[in-house]
């Protein structure tokens, strides 16, 4: 059993801390909101005030944040792990950011003996919940090695992808077929109900064909209810949709569904719907097709 520092006890941090407590792992949690930190003590875990106090006798430490800017304040900011590293030297950061940026973080870790591994997830709230999660795994084969007990408490699917950002460049790689799939259930079943067929049935003979999908068999349901409540908000995708379009633009690669379907989101958003569940991308069609509640 290991001890795991963890830091972002967010809607998806909070259900992977969980499952690291029910392996047996002792949990030492930290976030900038206390509260949500303190409630995983009646769990198991240990509440820490600091990321130093995350990081006392770690031998990892994990990180699950919003966007790049955090990961850096965390990683590399006063206070952070650069200056309090755990005592394990390995540091996995499961948020979903900037490949470049990671491979920096890497690089000024590692001056101070400390490993990086970039470790995104797939799976959303329901894959964190039930400790299913796919983890892609860029950097040292030796670190992920160490950190591999944690993981598979988190994860089903887990693979190291190769040198360090690697991990981050699969997940990105990951969300344009999210957001594409996504955008042609919608299309689907927009199309379906204007020409008059009842949807759930639509959706059904779709799920035993070659259209099938992970987002039609979980976002299907919701977005023919129109259930619009938040898991996996369209904000974060939008995070996504842009670390993808910075990275394709620096390989000099054009992504033209990708570009069509963050105007999609970014229309959703301009309609104070950045808050909203990621299947709410079915209000864009819902005005395209004069179908708005």
């Amino acid at each position: 059993m290991l001890t795991v520092g963890f830091i972002g006890i967010g809607t998806m941090g909070r259900d992977m801390a969980l499952n690291l407590i029910a392996a047996g792992h002792r949990v030492q949690v930290h976030d900038v909101v206390a509260a949500a930190a303190r409630s995983l003590a009646d769990h198991g875990a240990a509440v820490a005030d600091s990321i130093a106090d995350a990081a006392a006798g770690a031998d990892l430490v994990v990180t699950m944040l919003p966007d790049t800017p955090q990961v850096e304040e965390v990683l590399l900011g006063p206070g952070g792990l650069a200056e309090h590293p755990p005592a394990g030297g390995v540091v996995v950061d499961m948020s979903t950011i900037s490949p470049e940026a990671t491979r920096r973080m890497h690089a000024a870790l590692a001056r101070v003996g400390v490993s990086l591994l970039d470790g995104p997830v797939s799976g959303g709230p329901i894959g964190a919940k039930n400790g299913t999660l796919s983890i892609m795994i860029g950097g040292d084969q030796a670190a992920f090695e160490k950190a591999r007990p944690a993981l598979e408490a988190m994860g089903k699917t887990i693979v190291h992808v190769g040198p360090t950002g690697a991990g981050q460049t699969a997940k990105l790689c990951n969300q344009i077929m999210v957001g594409l799939n996504l955008q042609a259930v919608c299309e689907a079943l927009a199309l379906g109900r204007a020409a008059g067929v009842d949807l759930e049935v639509l959706r059904q003979v779709m799920l035993g064909g070659s259209a099938a999908s992970w987002m039609l068999d979980k976002m299907g349901p919701a977005m023919i209810a129109k259930d619009d409540k938040a898991g996996f908000r369209i904000d974060l995708m939008l995070k996504d949709l842009r670390l993808v379009g910075e990275l394709a633009f620096s390989v000099g690669l054009p992504l033209p569904g990708t570009a069509l379907v963050t105007s999609q989101y970014l229309d959703a958003r301009a309609h104070g719907e950045g808050g909203l569940g990621n299947q709410a991308l079915f209000r864009v069609y819902d005005r395209m097709s004069n179908q708005g509640e």
